[in-house]
């Protein structure tokens, strides 16, 4: 667990006033905030809950799921990060009797609390998360129909090649089942995987007298524009009538798949009351997708429908509470039934990087500082204190580039230009954040051109969507450059719906993207990747950001960062309790 905060000012508002006991004692030590502290209260008052401990219990819950947990392990819970020598002083209840008063709650009762598997759930979470388990389940028992013959001759038409066999036991995989998790690094294939099952469905389909009806989606418009544009390149290598059945395909983000309600943000108008019209639907980036949006998700799509998941499980997991596609492929493994299909060999950057990707993923720290100092051109290592010089070389360079096309009014260069180069950061603030950054590099173009940049809406300013903007076609993730137009200014911008152009006033939720945290990254790419690695205490240092983040790179990675930042990123894991992985594995 992270996020401990330090108190320095009594009138701090994490604080609650008047908190007491356990409560008052965890609190004040930074370890849960007001907020916690007062659903605790509440929940206890109104289920007549007096135990201390059980009310710790649940606000150590609330700060859980606000760090990405479903629930609260508490076997692990007195393992605080951040916390130093204070975590040792704190009044932590004997685990034996703190679990009999937690699993002898009247809340329990009530269903405002769950314990489940000796694992403590807010009502919500243990809710989507059972939904999760058993709509699997139900998509489990029962195979679609398909003629296997006709599946293995499209298949050999559409992988003609050697080295695809991985590609093909995920179409083979998929065709025989509703649901199917195709997982595995930056160019493994899954793509190439998800084309080819496609043109095999279709065909499936067409003997039948059908028309396939195809969804394909991501969580953000970044992913879903990468998807549809990969899916497409994947269809050039394929013959005319194959093509032709791939042709027209677009995708989107989920929330544009699913509908939101108005002034609803997790509910849907598809649901289980109106399923989606499609016969398959494409999920990339599903490492992304949240508890909550796979609940939403699995509820929308019909029971005769496939569902194809495809992923990185060692990638960062969603932003809000869950880690699915990781759960998914624990709670499979060694099941007979296991619907996941990993592809594992690297078609896409050279063996230097996948070779630093590899050592990532094994959590191998001498094979990542090896891999690091080999001296290669498409991995390099800099070590300097201050790395100043080597970030604006590369920067300044691809932000002039994008300035230049975005002055003469060539949108689709400088958003081209974009894709050169990827600054990317763990953190938002401090002196490796990404505002930090942004400035620097502003002030770099300032000193170049002489421009002062005072307008917010600046000739090749990079931008960054952050909130979904419905009404405008505008979703979380898309990026865009602030471009001229014979005086006027545009931004213009490449979503899942494609080009689009508006005036920068209309967009509201936005942020320079110089440099972009390496949250904000996942589901791009970018020719060179650099890498600016945090303090080695940072909480947020973790080997799964770190992959993350060397995956981003088409060609070149630059790690910057001493060998102690290195090696606490590849010791740190980032853990999330979750039930779901084990109730898979035991259903």
């Amino acid at each position: 667990m992270s996020d401990v905060f330090e108190v320095t000012d009594p009138l701090d508002s994490r604080l609650a006033l008047q908190a007491g006991g356990l409560l008052g004692a965890f609190n004040s030590a930074g370890v849960i905030t007001s907020a916690d502290v007062h659903v605790a209260r509440t929940l206890g008052e109104l289920g007549g809950e007096h135990d201390n401990r059980v009310l710790l219990a649940i606000a150590l819950t609330c700060r859980a799921v606000r760090g990405g947990s479903v629930c609260l392990d508490l076997a692990t819970v007195a393992d605080i990060e951040g916390a130093d020598d204070r975590a040792d002083t704190l009044p932590w209840p004997e685990p034996a009797p703190w679990a009999d008063a937690v699993a002898g709650s009247p809340l329990l009762g009530l269903g405002v609390l769950h314990w489940d598997v000796g694992l403590l759930y807010l009502d919500r979470y243990h809710e989507q998360e059972t939904q999760v388990l058993d709509d699997l389940t139900a998509r489990a028992a029962s195979a679609p129909p398909h003629d296997p013959e006709l599946m293995r001759a499209s298949l050999d038409r559409v992988f003609p090649l050697a080295g695809y066999d991985e590609q093909r036991g995920a179409c083979v995989r998929a065709a025989s089942q509703w649901t199917t998790v195709i997982t595995g690094g930056p160019g493994t294939g899954k793509t190439t995987a998800v084309a080819g099952l496609l043109v095999a469905l279709a065909e499936q389909h067409e003997v039948r007298g059908e028309v396939m009806r195809v969804a394909m989606a991501a969580p953000t418009g970044k992913a879903a524009a990468r998807l549809q544009e990969a899916v497409h390149a994947a269809a050039t290598h394929l013959s005319p009538a194959d093509q032709a059945r791939l042709a027209g395909l677009q995708a989107g983000t989920l929330h544009r798949l699913l509908r939101p309600q108005p002034g609803n943000s997790t509910r849907f108008r598809h649901d289980r009351r109106n399923r989606l019209p499609h016969d398959v639907v494409v999920v990339d980036e599903t490492s992304m997708v949240s508890l909550t949006m796979m609940a939403r998700l699995l509820e929308a799509v019909r029971p005769d429908a496939r569902l194809i998941l495809v992923g990185d499980p060692d990638q960062l997991s969603s932003v809000d509470a869950g880690a699915v596609l990781s759960d998914l492929v624990r709670g499979f493994e060694g099941r007979p039934d296991s619907p996941v299909a990993a592809l594992r060999t690297t078609h896409r950057y050279g063996a230097e990087i996948g070779s630093l990707a590899e050592a990532l993923r094994d959590g191998d720290a001498d094979a990542v500082v090896e891999a690091l100092s080999a001296g290669h051109d498409a991995v390099q290592w800099i070590v300097d204190d201050d790395p100043a010089a080597q970030i604006r070389a590369t920067s300044l360079e691809v932000a002039l580039a994008v300035r230049d096309a975005a002055a003469a009014g060539r949108a689709e260069k400088a958003l081209a230009a974009l894709d050169r180069h990827r600054l990317l950061c763990a953190h938002r603030d401090g002196p490796y954040g990404v505002r930090h950054w942004n400035r620097r590099i502003e002030q770099w173009i300032t000193a170049e051109t002489g421009d002062p940049l005072y307008e917010t809406a600046y000739v090749g300013r990079p931008l960054l969507v952050t909130a979904n903007d419905y009404a405008l076609g505008v979703y979380n993730g898309d990026v865009g450059v602030v471009v001229d137009r014979g005086g006027n200014r545009r931004v213009a911008l490449i979503g899942s719906d494609g080009p689009l152009e508006v005036a920068p006033s209309r967009l509201g939720d936005v942020d320079t993207m110089h440099a972009m945290t390496i949250h904000k990254s996942q589901g791009s790419q970018a020719d060179v990747v650099t890498v600016l690695l945090p303090d080695e205490d940072s909480r947020l240092l973790t080997r799964e950001l770190f992959y993350t983040a060397v995956t981003r790179a088409r060609s070149r990675v630059r790690v910057i960062g001493p060998e102690s930042a290195v090696r606490a990123a590849v010791g740190h894991r980032a853990q999330r309790a979750t039930g779901l992985a084990r109730r898979l594995a035991d259903s």
